[in-house]
């Protein structure tokens, strides 16, 4: 497979790449907690960016990355013995050499580590294995006699195995003079402590639902009904992007409406929701099912807990979650059984259960569970 055909590990398809994404959405103390280290002086060799899945973390990665290779490192002794004014911002300018080399991603200073290409199975490697360290270890190395400042973004992090971990963990220990590391993790718990030890955090809030949208639309996607969409999204560009191309507020719609059946449930609506997750090619399709049943159910235990779940997300899904969900009992059953079928749900699919029979068993649990909770 040509090089141009292999697909990239951290793009989200329908979205611009985080290196050609210009403008970071809601970010704004990130951002500008790493330039106060910077102006002070008092740039870290490792930064962790943390977050929930979708927020930015890659974005603001690369703008790191472009900022530092892109601005010269000796910020006195300006034209006439000026001082050049402290930057205020981590954009570049697009025509910089630096940012159109990024663009191309044929910037020699920068190294992305991330999940390689397996020629032998013909497709992406499930982790980040330590012979893609190695190959950054190569990079450090042959790029040390060019001088100047160079960038490592590991996207994301999470994602090395154990001993990729610990040959990253070596580097970060002995970091090589002019060399920024930048860590992308979504559970930062999940990394070696170590790792941790050997980062300043910086941590990306999760979006507002204006955030969201400015976010989106940056994106370059359209949708009808932005509030849904956030609502469903949780906050997570990556996320409301996905669910936009797998249409996905239309999915929670049909989800809402087959339980609004209950007590006496639709059985063959039921059968044609499962029989869309079955069909070949349609793994995207059930993972977003199997997330959108886990949402439902963590709506309708919020909803018993606080007596409402916040915006709707499909139209009469207020209504819905009031009737099965109506106090502090029902929404401490429904999270119960969000629990429950959570840990059921990643048990089937790592087993590869047949696609139709998982999601038709979450539906008929919790069809169930409303009945022993209303008897």
């Amino acid at each position: 497979m040509s090089a141009e055909a292999i697909p990239e590990p951290d793009r989200v398809e329908g979205a611009p790449h985080p290196r050609e994404t210009r403008r970071l959405v809601g970010q704004g103390a990130a951002e500008a907690a790493f330039l106060d280290a910077y102006r002070a002086g008092r740039l870290h060799h490792a930064w962790l960016l943390t977050g929930p899945l979708g927020v930015g973390k890659a974005t603001l990665a690369w703008r790191i990355a472009g900022f530092l290779l892109a601005t010269p490192e000796d910020r006195g002794g300006g034209l006439f013995g000026a001082t050049p004014a402290a930057p205020q911002s981590l954009d570049i300018d697009p025509n910089h050499p630096v940012a159109r080399r990024i663009h191309a991603g044929s910037e020699g200073r920068l190294f992305v580590l991330r999940r390689a290409w397996d020629d032998e199975r013909k497709r992406l490697k499930s982790v980040i294995t330590v012979d893609e360290v190695r190959r950054l270890g190569s990079f450090l190395h042959l790029s040390a006699a060019d001088g100047g400042r160079r960038a490592v973004i590991v996207d994301p992090a999470d994602e090395m195995n154990p001993q990729a971990a610990n040959a990253l963990l070596k580097m970060l220990e002995e970091p090589p003079q002019g060399v920024t590391f930048l860590l992308v993790s979504h559970a930062p718990s999940r990394l070696l402590p170590t790792i941790r030890s050997r980062c300043r955090e910086l941590r990306l809030a999760t979006l507002s639902p204006a955030d969201l949208s400015a976010a989106i639309a940056a994106a370059g996607v359209e949708d009808a009904d932005g509030t849904a969409l956030a609502v469903l999204a949780g906050g997570s560009v990556g996320e409301a992007i996905r669910l936009a191309n797998l249409d996905g507020l239309a999915t929670y719609a049909a989800i809402t409406g087959l339980f609004a059946t209950l007590p006496r449930l639709d059985r063959p609506q039921a059968l044609r929701l499962a029989d869309s997750a079955a069909q070949r090619g349609a793994e995207d399709r059930l993972d977003l099912l199997l997330a959108l049943l886990d949402l439902f159910l963590a709506r309708l235990a919020r909803a018993g807990a606080l007596g409402h779940a916040g915006p709707e997300a499909a139209p009469g899904e207020a209504a819905l979650l009031s009737r099965l969900a109506p106090d502090a009992t029902a929404g401490r059953r429904w999270a119960a059984l969000h629990q429950g079928l959570g840990a059921r749900a990643r048990h089937g699919r790592a087993v590869n259960l047949d696609p139709g029979a998982l999601i038709l068993d979450m539906v008929l649990k919790i069809a169930e569970a409303q009945r022993d909770g209303a008897g």
